[in-house]
């Protein structure tokens, strides 16, 4: 048994779509979040620069004294993901391999989606890895970069981001694609609208089968946490504590505090 926490970066608060699958999974379980806001988004960043913000925020977790180190952004695990495994001797996971994974199941037509920011979508990262899955299927990959602001200002239900979706999304229905990879973790947030543009589309959510691999980890070393005490849940982010604090209380559907605002770059 390991009761020390599970540490959680993102460049913001798309990770707590990550967070809460791990919660529902694994409720004994304590976690460090940290939310990288001062630099958000990743996703129209270089992979040198993300690569750096991902070493950063790993040491920082790591300071905190944490057994396993979950990417979950997308974009730092298209870029970082490699690198951070061979920098650190700690587990660490990441969102991609989950969801490409979930992907090659779900599809019968053999025809999938993927949506990222631009970052992701540039790197390939997903479509290689179906590929590399299966190399019969289909993929057609596409960035929504204004998918992150709107999820990140709260406006997961407005008129103005079912208008967003819709000029992304309609060009799907003539791919005729039957799965959808949301590849970005700030997405979820976004599946009802998602939805109304695509309804016939089978949604994958990257961030429950991240929890799952992640599961399996701890399992596999004998590092879950079985104890009966009441677990801790600790949120950073390196900037905007406030509205951290309030986009992320409606997501959780609870009130959460930040900690203390961290000085990234120290790390």
């Amino acid at each position: 048994m390991d009761l020390r926490p599970i540490g959680i970066f993102d460049s913001g608060l798309g990770g707590l779509t990550v967070f809460k699958e791990i919660v529902s999974l694994m409720p004994n379980e304590s976690i460090v979040y940290f939310g990288d806001t001062a630099r958000i988004p990743y996703g129209s960043k270089s992979k040198e620069t993300v690569t750096k913000f991902a070493m950063q925020n790993t040491r920082f977790l790591l300071s905190k004294n944490v057994k396993i180190v979950v990417v979950a952004c997308n974009t730092a695990s298209a870029y970082a993901y490699e690198a951070l495994k061979a920098k650190f001797d700690i587990p660490i996971v990441a969102v991609i391999e989950p969801g490409a994974e979930a992907a090659v199941r779900a599809t019968k037509n053999k025809r999938i989606g993927v949506i990222g920011t631009e970052g992701t979508i540039a790197s390939g990262a997903f479509e290689k890895k179906i590929l590399e899955l299966d190399s019969s299927l289909q993929v057609f990959s596409k960035p929504c970069p204004l998918f992150v602001p709107l999820v990140e200002e709260g406006w997961t239900d407005k008129e103005v981001t079912y208008l967003v979706a819709k000029e992304y999304l309609e060009e799907f229905n003539e791919k005729e694609i039957d799965t959808l990879v949301l590849g970005c973790t700030h997405y979820p947030f976004l599946q009802d609208v998602i939805k109304k543009v695509l309804p016939d589309v089978m949604l994958i959510n990257p961030a429950l089968e991240t929890a799952k691999q992640v599961f399996e980890l701890l399992k596999e070393n004998d590092m879950l946490n079985s104890s009966s005490e009441e677990p801790t849940y600790y949120f950073y982010a390196s900037d905007n504590l406030k509205k951290f604090e309030s986009v992320a209380s409606i997501f959780l559907n609870e009130k959460i505090k930040c900690e203390e605002k961290i000085d990234i770059e120290r790390y």
